[in-house]
Order: structure tokens, then C-alpha cells, then sequence
């Protein structure tokens, strides 16, 4: 089952994805240690897309589209 991963979920994995599923969730959950008490909102987001991606299969991972947006509104 593919999981509904919210617009801010695919830009944080689209910055940290090393090319798999396994290592995607490595890399937040190392990336999370970084981070200090008051960045709570950092740490929720990244907390629920590795709930997401434990939940994916291998196949499903290699479906997303992870390329990080990087345009600006003006």
C-alpha cells in the first residue's frame, strides 16, 4: 500500500534520499540526533515520514518521485 506522504514529507526525503528505501530511513533517523529541543516541528516531520517509509514495500519506494522543489514563490 502506498502511503499519502504530504508535500513537506517528500522535500525532507527528497534532501536526504541516498537512492533506497533503507537507507532513506537511515539517514533521517541519523539526521534526527542533529537536531536541538526547539526544532520539535522538524522532528514530528521527520518522525512521520519514516513512519511512512517502514510501511512501504521496496517497490513502492521506487515509485516516489523524491526531487526536492526548490523553486521560490514570489
Amino acid at each position: 500500500m502506498k502511503e499519502n506522504f504530504t508535500f513537506e514529507e517528500q522535500q525532507l526525503m527528497s534532501i536526504y534520499n541516498p537512492g533506497t528505501r533503507l537507507g532513506l530511513i537511515h539517514a533521517l533517523v541519523e539526521m534526527r540526533t542533529y537536531l536541538d529541543m526547539d526544532e520539535q516541528e522538524l522532528k514530528d516531520l521527520t518522525d512521520s515520514a519514516i513512519a511512512k517509509l517502514n510501511l512501504l514495500t521496496d517497490a513502492e519506494f521506487a515509485t516516489l518521485d523524491l526531487i526536492p522543489d526548490f523553486d521560490e514563490e514570489e
